[in-house]
């Protein structure tokens, strides 16, 4: 038996309803992530194999980048690490990402080989892709099925159990960057902006 004394911080409310929740949940490989805590909102895909959940990938853009840059400027918060791939949608060219800085204040760098060909503004999307692609075949590494209901606190070398949310409301501006890419991939979710 370990026992373990942490801290945790009350987080903002990011459900306004969770109507359809899995069941027991799912277990979250700790290897997608790099983040001290696993927020609610992030979207999860499920690997069908080993029916592992794995956190699908998203990053919002802090300025735009030009269609032959290798560096990406991303708000802080994202998952991505070197070895994975990115793509501003699917069906676009993806490129493995080589370097990441976080040094900066307000966002990271993404740094990757060759440019991955096309315009991304300021405010748009980064998704992981499955692999490089040279051409126009990425596809997201992990399609999502649900959004993580609680923040969790990440442990290393440790797997975590979340609850994942199927169908319900939640609040944009208090989850993690979520793209047009994801969203429509959960059609039972209703994505609501407070004013």
């Amino acid at each position: 038996m370990q026992n373990t004394l942490t801290t945790e911080t009350r987080g903002v409310i990011a459900f306004q309803t969770k109507l359809e929740t899995i069941p027991g949940g799912r277990t979250v490989a700790i290897a997608d992530v790099v983040e001290d805590i696993l927020y609610a909102g992030t979207p999860i895909g499920v690997d069908s194999s080993t029916k592992l959940g794995h956190i699908v990938k998203c990053a919002e853009m802090q300025a735009t980048a030009s269609n032959s840059d290798t560096d990406y400027l991303v708000l802080k918060g994202h998952n991505f690490k070197v070895g994975d791939h990115i793509c501003a949608e699917e069906g676009a060219k993806a490129q493995t990402i080589t370097s990441v800085t976080t040094t900066e204040t307000d966002y990271d760098t993404l740094t990757v080989g060759t440019s991955i060909g096309t315009e991304v503004l300021d405010g748009a999307y980064l998704y992981q892709s499955a692999a490089a692609s040279q051409s126009t075949g990425s596809d997201l590494k992990y399609d999502p099925e649900g959004l993580i209901g609680e923040d969790i606190d990440m442990t290393a070398d440790d797997n975590h159990l979340v609850s994942v949310v199927l169908r319900g409301s939640v609040i944009v501006d208090n989850i993690p960057p979520i793209g047009g890419v994801i969203t429509a991939k959960l059609p039972l979710i209703r994505f609501v902006t407070l004013i």
